[in-house]
């Protein structure tokens, strides 16, 4: 399977998950010049911005992937969609999901949230 194909599986899934939980879906690769967002959900007056990983083989601590480079990145990107959309009134959260496939098979999904947040110095 291309990374492509193998990401897409990923967002679909946790897109299934999030939406079993009472979510709804906003918008999913929200893009900046600066990051994208695999998926902004809303449920009630929480926005969760989620990234999502997955990988076919666990080489690396899945715990590891979303570097702080890449909160900073989540988090600029999260500050442009609540601007645009004026969202300014709600709670916000930063999680990540990670999923796992084997033989072409989705195995595990771990939903992370609050995964990481928002600090001064980011």
């Amino acid at each position: 399977m291309c990374s492509q194909i193998i990401g897409q599986a990923g967002e679909s899934a946790v897109i299934n998950l999030l939406q079993k939980d009472g979510f709804a879906i906003l918008e999913q690769n929200y893009k900046k010049f600066f990051g994208e967002i695999d998926i902004v959900a809303q449920k009630d007056n929480i926005i969760a911005f989620v990234e999502v990983k997955t990988r076919t083989r666990t080489t690396t601590s899945m715990f590891e992937i979303v570097t702080p480079a890449k909160q900073r990145k989540i988090i600029m990107t999260a500050q442009a969609y609540i601007a645009e959309n004026n969202k300014i009134n709600m709670t916000y959260r930063f999680d990540v999901a990670l999923v796992q496939i084997q033989n072409k098979i989705i195995s595990n999904i771990t939903h992370i949230p609050n995964a990481f947040c928002q600090r001064e110095n980011i």
